[in-house]
């Protein structure tokens, strides 16, 4: 009869043969190689940071053959790239739900080697918690941090757990503190944004802030529950808030009936698909509450909330 580590060996062994198929070697920058997973059909899914290149891109499968990739596109808030490529020979992983994961929860990180192969690594799920806004600018789901090792090719490979299927992608670019893997529903959500248009729209309304305390005077004469709120120290002249009436000195209180007290509150709220959109932002001027209508823009990569 085995021993218990022994069948622990065996079953963590399994579990990477399950898994190391649909994982891949991606040549997407000079002198080393990263991972990726075989997220759907034809669509290859990678840290956003390895990819130093958006074109004369290559991908080692699991038997040792070559292929192109051509870039879908990239996020670089969330870390994620998106590549399509014919000729993948194995089938796409098994996803799991990231929101059931544990702190404790053992985890394999499956990377891949053009050279020797597949590689693997063994840990725990260190910490979880909610949403986490990326020193990027993008939004994980859940913030999941690994104890297992990220080696340096192995950004952009599977986080897998204990039943074989995928919580997540590895990556070392988010956190300075250790390796982290990007939720699968992030990828999911980031995969059709980038199917759709390339990119991950975010919103912005065209003004710069500062968190500003509300005074308990204000609280009860306006009947606000806001603490805080973010007041406006300069308008873009022809952007969204300046041609709504947005005017430097109100404070922002709301969006859409979700308070804004941190300007992450804000910038969490527009990304995603309130590009266009009207929004209801309720604001302090004058000393009295006021709504106002704002058409949300779509920002570039340097724009302002």
């Amino acid at each position: 009869m085995d021993s218990p580590l022994v069948t622990l060996s065996n079953e963590l062994a399994a579990l990477a043969g399950k898994i190391a198929p649909s994982v891949v070697a991606i040549h997407g920058r000079r002198h080393t190689s990263s991972s990726g997973v075989q997220w759907r059909k034809d669509l290859i899914v990678t840290a956003e940071h390895t990819l130093r290149r958006d074109e004369d891109i290559a991908v080692t499968l699991s038997k040792g053959e070559s292929i192109k990739a051509k870039l879908v596109g990239r996020d670089p808030g969330t870390d994620l790239a998106l590549l399509s490529a014919d000729g993948l020979t194995s089938a796409a992983v098994e996803i799991g739900d990231p929101s059931t994961v544990r702190v404790g929860d053992l985890a394999l990180v499956v990377g891949r080697s053009p050279n020797s192969g597949p590689n693997a690594s063994m840990g725990i799920i260190s910490a979880v918690s909610g949403s986490w806004r990326t020193w990027r600018g993008g939004e994980l789901d859940q913030y999941i941090r690994l104890d297992a090792t990220v080696f340096s090719g192995s950004s952009g490979g599977a986080v897998v757990d204990y039943h074989g299927r995928v919580i997540g992608i590895a990556t070392s670019a988010l956190s300075r503190v250790a390796g982290l893997a990007i939720p699968a529903s992030t990828v999911n959500r980031v995969t059709d944004w980038l199917l759709e248009k390339g990119i991950v729209p975010r919103g912005y309304i065209g003004v710069g802030l500062q968190p500003v305390p509300v005074p308990e005077s204000f609280q009860k004469k306006l009947s606000v529950k806001n603490s805080g709120g973010l007041m406006v120290l300069n308008v873009e002249q022809d952007g969204p808030a300046d041609k709504s009436g947005i005017l430097v000195g109100d404070i922002l209180l709301d969006i859409e009936s979700k308070p804004i007290e941190e300007i992450e509150d804000l910038q969490s709220y527009l990304l995603g698909d309130t590009v266009g959109k009207s929004v209801r932002i309720r604001i302090i001027r004058g000393g009295e509450l006021k709504d106002v209508g704002v058409t949300v823009g779509e920002r570039n990569r340097k724009g302002a909330s």
